[in-house]
């Protein structure tokens, strides 16, 4: 299996996802939610060609949908899988484009 790696700007969106379920509806369920999230980043490790091919974000990027609320957008490298970036609620493709997001 492929280690999963994070990159600062996937994990700031994590961050972002958490505090915006916690006002809505308690810490108690952010928690579940970006847990949720990670677990399903985990599972690429062993499934990572699985998503769908982005070539129009960057070369050999990939996504897979979550809960067909939030799109997490990788890459896959020979011994590493890369969170560059999740995307929730509606949050446009191209926000994925932006400096910082693919190494």
């Amino acid at each position: 299996m492929r280690e999963l790696v994070y990159r600062p700007l996937a994990r700031e969106d994590l961050a972002e996802i958490f505090w915006r379920r916690a006002e809505r509806e308690g810490l108690a369920s952010a928690s579940e939610l970006v847990s949720a999230i990670q677990d399903r980043c985990e599972g690429l490790t062993a499934f990572s060609e699985r998503g769908t091919p982005r070539p129009e974000i960057g070369s050999g990027v990939r996504s897979i949908p979550f809960r067909r609320k939030a799109v997490i957008a990788y890459l896959v490298r020979a011994e590493t899988v890369v969170i560059i970036g999740i995307l929730y609620g509606g949050r446009d493709l191209a926000a994925l484009k932006e400096p910082g997001r693919l190494p």
